[in-house]
């Protein structure tokens, strides 16, 4: 896998043809530079767990069958100009758009439009494992992976070039809401075959092709992504030809780039920078509530903390609100479910764990557990869920400390996360998750269903049969309130046996030069840059 990883990345390297530094002026002119802080292993969200190209360029390459109205959060027609329910919930027709062109690259050129096709290709190649590219590159699709959609589907048929369904074993209420997650991009069954072909499949998920409003033109790993825009965009010619994504600098540096106009967004800003972002006139934010959580994870396999008592003792130790103080400044809530309270089957019972040090000091001598070390796990970059992981860690180290505990931070970078978390050697990790999906199953299953062990996005291993069953009785229902029931159940049982401490909540934060207009903060962290425009009239 590993040298899988690196020819990858030499792969993806080889797409850059000049220094950016060669062709500043010329972004300034003609597009903008987005600044994030992110690591590439695939341009194909379908084989990612989150990250960059999830958060970022997703929204820029592909289009899905559906997408999410980031302000009514309600389903609305994408690539699929409509769609029935049928079966009671267990067969979805979906109705395509005619004209749609797949992008004209360096490496293909598309001779007819977006058809059922496309469609029957993308969702084949992860619900059946005997497709032909289902192992192409690894066979892995962690998110669909994480809610067993390879036994869920029954078959994806092709009715007519501009008619597809797609039919489950049974019923599910929330599948509507996975396929317009941008885990589910529509790829090019032409471009898979002309691959093929040439004996070249890798190159799918490394020289992308979609139907997006940008296409890939550059990348440096490491340094930067250069998007192009997609003259024959459906929705109509994005307004900038060039966006490039800055990978080149973190924190601070970020921040100056922001600041001297090398960088025209900055993503995810620490809410530690946000006084000096709201006292230079040049500057603006945008702050909006996001779908996501930030939660310790305990290994639940590992003695002491496979007893739900001990890991009771240990949430009472971690005081949240200095975490809310420390690292959210205000940009965020403290949370008392794995559910922000912004989803509609948050439970209003929910209760925030009690700081009692005193208590748990208590509580773990009374279970004969003394001298414990513990190795947490953080990602050394920010995320979308934590601006500053390596402070939280540094904090928890200090609460846990207070009780006798002592905590051995280990920081990781990127996919090596998931690599040492699988392999099970943590004691605890510091991770979180975000969805472009309102339906809670798109935090549930992934996070914590039996499957999603499997999946390697459940980190906590844990396993409950009955909380599996609570989350299937959901889909099955038809009806909302039969819905919220079992997922307020299916809280309920985290409570009591604490697989993972939800930390926080937090806003969706961005920051962007005075002049840019057009950038839309979606709640699901993922949005198109085809509004984007430079306005020179504005004054700072």
């Amino acid at each position: 896998m590993s040298k899988l990883i690196s020819s990858l990345l030499l792969a993806l390297s080889l797409f850059s043809a000049s220094a950016w530094s060669a062709s500043e002026r010329d972004i300034r002119q003609s597009g903008f530079v987005y600044c994030v802080n992110g690591t590439l292993n695939t341009f194909n969200p379908q084989m990612a767990s989150s990250g960059l190209v999830v958060d970022t360029l997703a929204a820029q390459l592909y289009d899905r069958l559906l997408d999410v109205d980031p302000y009514t959060y309600r389903l609305v027609p994408d690539l699929a100009s409509s769609w029935e329910v049928r079966d009671n919930g267990a067969t979805y027709r979906f109705h395509l758009r005619s004209k749609v062109s797949f992008q004209h690259t360096g490496w293909f050129t598309p001779t007819r439009p977006m058809n059922a096709d496309d469609v029957v290709f993308s969702f084949a190649r992860m619900f059946d494992r005997h497709h032909p590219w289902h192992n192409v590159n690894g066979g892995s699709y962690p998110y669909f992976d994480s809610l067993q959609f390879v036994d869920a589907v029954q078959s994806v048929k092709k009715l007519d070039d501009n008619t597809v369904d797609i039919r489950l074993n049974s019923p599910d209420a929330s599948f509507l809401w996975h396929l317009a997650t941008h885990y589910a991009p529509v790829l090019s069954a032409e471009y898979a075959d002309r691959l093929t072909r040439l004996g070249r499949q890798e190159e799918l998920d490394r020289q992308p092709v979609g139907t997006g409003p940008f296409q890939l033109s550059e990348y440096r790993a490491g340094q930067y992504i250069r998007l192009a825009r997609n003259p024959a965009y459906w929705r109509g010619v994005p307004r900038l030809q060039q966006a490039v994504i800055d990978l080149g600098a973190g924190g601070t540096g970020r921040l100056s780039k922001l600041l001297t106009g090398e960088c025209d967004v900055l993503a995810y800003p620490a809410a530690s920078q946000i006084s000096i972002l709201r006292d230079d006139p040049r500057l603006r934010m945008t702050l909006r509530p996001g779908m996501n959580i930030a939660y310790l994870a305990f290994n639940t396999r590992k003695p002491p903390l496979d007893r739900p008592e001990v890991r009771h003792a240990l949430a009472l130790a971690i005081n949240n609100e200095r975490l809310m103080e420390s690292i959210y400044y205000g940009t965020a809530e403290t949370a008392a479910s794995v559910l922000p309270r912004a989803s509609w089957a948050y439970d209003n019972d929910a209760r925030v764990t009690e700081y009692d040090p005193q208590k748990a000091r208590a509580m773990l001598a009374s279970l004969g557990v003394t001298d414990l070390h513990l190795r947490l796990v953080v990602p050394a970059a920010s995320q979308s869920w934590n601006p500053s992981p390596l402070k939280t860690a540094e904090l928890l180290q200090a609460d846990l400390a207070q009780v006798g505990v002592q905590v051995s931070i280990a920081p990781v970078e990127g996919r090596f996360q998931e690599a040492q978390l699988m392999a099970m050697n943590h004691d605890l990790t510091l991770t979180g998750w975000a969805t472009d999906s309102n339906d809670p199953d798109s935090f549930f299953r992934p996070l914590l269903s039996c499957a999603a062990i499997r999946s390697q996005t459940n980190y906590a291993h844990w396993c409950s049969p009955a909380f599996d069953e609570a989350l299937q009785k959901a889909l099955l229902s038809q009806q909302l309130a039969g819905r919220i029931d079992n997922y307020h159940l299916a809280q309920q049982m985290l409570a009591r046996d604490l697989p993972v401490l939800p930390l926080a909540s937090s806003l969706r934060l961005q920051a962007y030069r005075h002049d840019i207009k057009g950038l839309v903060l979606s709640p699901f962290g993922n949005a198109s840059f085809a509004g984007v425009y430079r306005d020179e009239r504005e004054e700072p």
